[in-house]
């Protein structure tokens, strides 16, 4: 095979066997933090892209596939979210969607590498819209395990939303996706609270899929598994909404289209009653996976 075919690709596995990429266009800006290795590129296909370790991560054009499925389901079945925790998400996708619904008076934002706020800051503000400096903003530079564990149960601070937008459970990183991690992410949050994550790649990664919500369901009554395909993502990506009391599947098309009006939630380009009743709709593939 020629291999210079490739030189002018951005590559990346989704296991194994499978992979997918995107043209590179121009690199505006690579670097190494002492967490991670960064890589900024401004591409034809989705504008600017940004990479971690090699791993996509967000860009311009499709950023909303998976921010407003990350947000909204949980948002939109809560009567009123004030106050939401989000460990990682230092592009501001997440946090811009939570500062769409008006009853959010304040966001925590729990970020490892002050570097990926930095260059959301200088490159992704068609991603964050400013939420980074929303004055209902507070960003902590700190381990997301680190503040959870110090916090604790039984102190003041309490969340209606947990988000944990995360890198893929590999590594350091898998710790935050643990049974014990989830757990003491439960005991902060506010009665009728909720906890979101993303659970991978259900064709490519079947037994990620299915081992997070074996994590999931051993700490929370009600876990919702719902999936989306993010372009950027190269992939059906799954999501999962989890609480002791609260069930955004309960939530239905029509209701999901009212709150939406009542909320007057802007600027949607993916998300809406019909999409959130299909994203829990699972073939019998993925519930078959579910529940290995």
């Amino acid at each position: 095979m020629d291999t210079s075919l490739f030189s002018d690709l951005l590559c990346e596995s989704l296991n194994d066997n499978s992979g997918f990429f995107f043209k590179k266009g121009r690199l505006l800006e690579q670097g190494e933090t002492p967490f991670q290795v960064y890589e900024v590129w401004d591409t034809p296909e989705l504008g600017k892209l940004f990479r971690l370790d090699g791993y996509f991560m967000t860009s311009e054009r499709d950023e909303f596939f998976y921010h407003e499925n990350m947000i909204h389901p949980a948002l939109v079945s809560h009567p009123e979210p004030e106050t939401v925790l989000i460990i990682g998400g230092g592009d501001g996708g997440s946090a811009d969607e939570v500062f769409k619904h008006p009853s959010v008076k304040r966001i925590v934002l729990v970020e490892l590498d002050k570097a990926v706020i930095d260059l959301s800051r200088k490159y992704f503000e068609s991603v964050h819209h400013g939420s980074l400096d929303d004055p209902r903003m507070e960003i902590l530079i700190e381990d997301g395990l680190k503040y959870v564990r110090e916090i604790g149960p039984g102190k003041e601070e309490k969340f209606d939303l947990i988000v944990l937008d995360l890198t893929d459970p590999l590594g350091p990183a898998a710790e935050l996706y643990s049974p014990r991690f989830m757990a003491e992410c439960k005991a902060l949050l506010n009665e009728g609270g909720m906890f979101v994550l993303h659970i991978g790649p259900p064709v490519y990664a079947p037994q990620r899929v299915s081992g997070l919500m074996k994590n999931l369901t051993s700490v929370f009554h009600i876990v919702a598994p719902y999936f989306v395909y993010i372009p950027l993502y190269g992939s059906l990506w799954g999501m999962a909404c989890a609480s002791d009391t609260r069930d955004p599947r309960q939530t239905n098309k029509a209701r999901v289209d009212e709150i939406i009006r009542e909320r007057s939630l802007p600027n949607l380009q993916y998300y809406n009653g019909a999409t959130h009743e299909a994203g829990f709709a699972l073939p019998e593939y993925l519930k078959k996976i579910l529940s290995s």
